[in-house]
C-alpha cells in the first residue's frame, strides 16, 4: 500500500527517468558503440524521445494534466517495441514486413541471457512509462472524485 501511493504520488518523476533513461541507452547503442538503427528502432524513438521533453515538464510543473496526451504515445511505442522483438524472436515475420533499406529489423545487436534484445528493453520502458502514467492518472481521478464529493 505504501508502494502504491508512493508510486501514485511520483508518477510523473518516475516515468521521466525511465524515459531519459531509454532515450540514453538508445543514443548509446547508437552513438557510443556504433550500433545502426533499423526502421522500426527509428519509429520507437520517435515515441520515446518526445515523452523524456514531456514528462520532464509535466513533472517540474506537477502537471498531470499531460497524461491522457502521453498514455497514447506510451502504448503505441510498446506496440511497436512488441512487433519489433516478435520479430526478432519469431523468424516468418521478418518476411512478412521485412525492413527494405539499412539494416534489417530482425537483426539483434545484442542477446542477453538469449532474450534481451533492444527492442525488449525498449519494450519494458514503455511498460513502466505506461503503468506509471495509469497508476499517475488513477490519482488524478480519485482527487477529482473527492473535490466533487466535498463540492455537493
Amino acid at each position: 500500500m505504501i508502494i502504491g501511493r508512493f508510486l501514485q504520488r511520483n508518477a510523473l518523476y518516475l516515468a521521466w527517468l525511465v524515459s531519459l533513461v531509454a532515450m540514453g541507452g538508445s543514443l548509446y547503442f547508437s552513438e557510443g558503440l556504433g550500433f545502426i538503427p533499423c526502421k522500426l528502432c527509428w519509429f520507437q524513438r520517435i515515441f520515446m524521445y518526445p515523452q523524456a521533453i514531456l514528462l520532464g515538464i509535466a513533472s517540474y510543473r506537477n502537471d498531470r494534466g499531460v497524461i491522457p496526451y502521453l498514455l497514447p504515445l506510451s502504448m503505441v511505442g510498446g506496440l511497436i517495441s512488441l512487433y519489433h522483438y516478435a520479430e526478432q524472436k519469431v523468424p516468418g515475420l521478418a518476411e512478412w514486413m521485412p525492413c527494405t533499406a539499412g539494416v534489417p529489423c530482425n537483426q539483434s545487436y545484442i542477446n542477453w541471457f538469449g532474450f534481451i534484445t533492444i527492442p525488449f528493453l525498449a519494450l519494458l520502458a514503455f511498460l513502466f512509462i505506461s503503468c506509471l502514467l495509469w497508476l499517475g492518472r488513477e490519482k488524478n481521478r480519485a482527487a477529482g472524485e473527492n473535490q466533487n464529493e466535498n463540492a455537493a
